[in-house]
């Protein structure tokens, strides 16, 4: 097990594998049919779940788009409770799941979206004996016929009264069961009460109103006897979370190894035919500006979210008889799937773009941990909730060893411990409810299981791979 190294003698010890900068190595995820691109394209069956939130019990774990594993009583692993005491915790989630963007709506198709009595909720908060109790004020999206504008947005969003994207009432009831489900695993080890203590516990958010809207199950599942609560947000200018801050080297970087290399280019020519088809139901021309065939990521996004919510596939408008089926959809899912790996695992330049894109915030974590060992923090528990681009290059820069595409409620949590008989602090990072399984030197015998491992170990690891934050800016920028 790697203790204490500086920076220089924990890059010494890395075996042979690609240096991509001076400190950035990275290590290559395990090959698996999500990474295979024969058999994404060839392959049958969905890689997961994409029909239900619910997976059952003896399956939890598995990948389920629509409501991924989380941490949960069942399945929760304790370590000694004898040897070491739970000091702080660190959530960041994807939000659940939601109506599509409209970016991603652009189908000439019938099936329409209803949103009754669950749209976000926008409304100020005066001062006390003023306007302590203002009347809720829900937004209700509508179209006027007489607004000549509005074949300018996708077809799905004409005629409905929901949001693109907004949280759905499905996606609030799962929003209740995760914070419900880390309530009883953590509320005892943590101390917590039913009413939610700012002095011990932080929420944040991104200034997406969705993720807002999730934060409204999730608390009322987490401290049930709390009504209301503040979240903290950072301006969009540089947002660590969402992320929003600029960084024009990350953006070039991962321009030059997605849509300007042919690695790239290579899946999204093998699935022309597949193309072909879905552009015939959907009337999207070949094309496009707007992306639908630079990935799959707007077809993907489109036909989960029907699924998800009990939707059938689509079919043309102008001819019923051409419909997607549900092995083209599974083939749409492993290709997503593929494309996220590549995004931020199987491209040796993934490790770099995403500690690049995503150090801010993995910065600000470090310092919460420092806090901690410290002693200067009186916050035991810290969650976030982001995005599936939040979560997808945090597990880059964590170098998980199976890449997926976040799916929705997907969960990291960093549980920070302090052994009684040292008082040394150890690190185990869950991601899906388990010890997370990465490609890098780290925890017993090198196995990259982060499963208490020396926290010690993960600053020396950030510091390589990030570095300062002056470093992180220059990188960024110069």
């Amino acid at each position: 097990m790697i203790s204490r190294l500086n920076v220089l003698q924990f890059l010494a010890l890395l075996p042979a594998t690609t240096v991509i900068s001076q400190n950035v190595v990275h290590f290559a995820p395990a090959s698996t049919n999500l990474n295979n691109l024969s058999f994404v394209l060839n392959g049958t069956g969905a890689p997961g779940i994409f029909n239900s939130s619910v997976t059952p019990n003896d399956e939890y774990g598995i990948y389920n788009w629509c409501n991924m594993p989380h941490v949960r009583v069942r399945e929760y692993i304790t370590p000694s409770e004898s040897e070491f005491t739970l000091k702080y915790i660190e959530v960041i989630q994807r939000h659940q799941k939601r109506t599509p963007y409209n970016t991603n709506t652009f189908f000439k198709e019938n099936i329409e979206w209803d949103c009754p009595g669950d749209g976000p909720v926008y409304y100020g908060i005066g001062p006390v004996g003023v306007a302590q109790n203002p009347t809720v004020v829900q937004w209700n999206a509508y179209t006027d016929q007489s607004n000549p504008f509005t074949d300018s947005v996708g077809p799905g969003f004409v005629g409905s009264n929901c949001a693109f994207p907004q949280i759905t009432t499905a996606g609030i009831i799962d929003s209740h069961t995760h914070g419900s489900d880390l309530r009883a695993v953590y509320a005892s080890r943590l101390g917590l009460s039913t009413t939610l203590d700012p002095s011990t516990f932080q929420i944040r958010v991104t200034n997406n109103q969705i993720t807002s809207q999730v934060s409204g199950g999730l608390l009322h599942g987490l401290f049930p006897d709390t009504d209301n609560a503040d979240a903290l947000i950072q301006s969009e200018t540089y947002d660590s979370l969402e992320p929003a801050y600029s960084c024009p080297n990350a953006n070039q970087l991962f321009t030059q190894y997605t849509t300007d290399s042919s690695n790239w280019t290579l899946h999204l020519m093998d699935a022309q035919p597949l193309y072909d088809k879905l552009d015939a139901v959907s009337g999207i021309p070949l094309n496009d500006t707007a992306g639908w065939h630079t990935s799959f990521d707007h077809y993907y996004d489109n036909m989960s979210a029907k699924q998800c919510h009990s939707k059938t596939l689509p079919c043309s408008v102008n001819d019923s008889s051409i419909c997607v089926t549900q092995e083209e959809a599974n083939t749409v899912y492993r290709l997503g799937n593929y494309e996220y790996s590549y995004y931020y695992r199987d491209a040796p330049e993934s490790t770099l773009y995403s500690s690049l894109h995503y150090g801010a915030w993995v910065l600000e974590l470090v310092g919460h941990l420092q806090e901690q060992l410290q002693g200067t923090s009186k916050v035991k528990y810290f969650h976030n909730v982001a995005h599936d681009g939040s979560m997808a290059p945090l597990l880059g820069i964590l170098q998980i060893s199976e890449m997926v595409w976040p799916g929705m409620g997907s969960e990291l949590v960093f549980e920070l411990y302090q052994q009684k008989s040292t008082s040394a602090f150890f690190l185990r990072v869950l991601w899906g409810g388990q010890p997370i399984h990465t490609s890098l030197p780290l925890g017993a015998n090198n196995s990259g299981v982060l499963d208490m491992i020396p926290v010690g170990d993960f600053f020396d690891y950030v510091n390589a791979t990030i570095g300062t934050g002056s470093e992180l800016f220059n990188n960024c920028n110069n």
